[in-house]
């Protein structure tokens, strides 16, 4: 039974009740003899016992069918809040005029709603947590196998590299009797092997990429090309100026410069690498610019997992990487990026 059939129910007792009442008070205040009476008595053209409950029915009735109809707006309010929450939608339906009892139900509804949408929230925050801290524990082993994979290459290959090249270079000085043709073949064999050692050298530094750790970026920097200057056969220029950087951008810079380095000594062939960090126009320009074979750029940036990192890496700090190559020209990549006021300074 709906709650509108309860209510018209309960009407219909009500108008029972003000009928018998009337009957009553009828009988009190004017007495009557004989029940007769009140059937020759009329009321607007009708006996006065069926005008009376005629009217008790109808006053029953009519106020059943109102109370009625407002416990179902209530509970219907009440039924599709339920829902809402059932299926997850957070905003509430437009306000309907609630009494205290319903007022009561949806506060205490919104209570639990509020709770569920905590806990959906503590759900998703734990869920995100847990894909961060297998992703750092992923990158935390791969870090280290990385590190153990260059201590190896450099305690075996290069060393071996290194002994083979100067074992070729004391050969081709001390055998002064040697053949046009075996001359040539130990030349090669020896460029084969310093050729060698540059790539080796690259591996290990894209392997096993030097972090700032509390340097800045253009001590860092200056480390690095010193270090290069030791090790590699080329003409290495650089200018570097001073200015601060946040760390973010100095971190981002670095990488890309050791990845571009990386590529050089790679795959470049070249003899003569220029290093550009300067400040221009509130942009940092980070510029490399070697005179190798070159490539393709359009090609090469499809399937370069270091090219693409690189143009990700300068996208992350709000910058702008452009690589320019040429076939036997060199190839030149430079970093854009804005430099942004800090936010201490503006609050100055």
């Amino acid at each position: 039974m709906s709650i509108l059939q309860r209510q018209l129910l309960w009407g219909i007792f009500l108008s029972f009740f003000v009928f018998v009442s009337v009957l009553l008070t009828v009988f009190f205040a004017y007495p009557v003899f004989q029940l007769s009476d009140l059937w020759k008595t009329s009321v607007l053209g009708m006996p006065f016992v069926l005008f009376s409950f005629s009217l008790s029915l109808t006053i029953g009735s009519v106020i059943g069918g109102i109370m009625g109809f407002m416990w179902r707006q209530q509970w219907t309010y009440v039924e599709n809040r339920l829902y809402e929450i059932e299926n997850g939608h957070r905003h509430m339906s437009a306000n309907e005029p609630l009494i205290q009892e319903t007022s009561r139900i949806i506060s205490r509804l919104n209570k639990v709603d509020y709770k569920m949408i905590l806990q959906a929230q503590q759900s998703q925050k734990m869920a995100t947590e847990k894909v961060e801290n297998q992703q750092k524990q992923v990158q935390e082993i791969v870090s280290q196998e990385r590190n153990r994979l260059a201590r190896e290459l450099h305690d075996s290959v290069s060393q071996q590299l290194f002994a083979a090249s100067m074992l070729m270079s004391a050969i081709t000085e001390s055998n002064l009797t040697l053949q046009d043709s075996e001359a040539k073949q130990l030349k090669m064999v020896e460029k084969m092997i310093n050729q060698s050692q540059l790539e080796m050298r690259a591996l290990l530094l894209h392997l096993r990429p030097a972090a700032l750790k509390g340097k800045s970026l253009q001590a860092g920097m200056k480390e690095l090309m010193n270090e290069l200057a030791q090790k590699v056969p080329l003409e290495l220029n650089w200018k570097i100026e001073a200015f601060e950087l946040d760390k973010g951008i100095e971190d981002h810079l670095f990488r890309i410069l050791q990845e571009s380095v990386s590529n050089t000594l790679r795959h470049a062939n070249a003899t003569a690498l220029d290093v550009l960090l300067i400040k221009r126009d509130f942009s940092i320009i980070l510029r490399i610019v070697d005179n190798g074979v070159g490539f393709d750029v359009e090609k090469e940036k499809v399937g370069s997992y270091g090219l693409q990192n690189m143009y990700e890496r300068a996208i992350e700090i709000g910058g702008l990487l452009k690589i320019i190559s040429l076939p036997d020209k060199g190839t030149k990549l430079e970093v854009k990026v804005p430099l942004v006021e800090r936010e201490e300074k503006q609050n100055d």
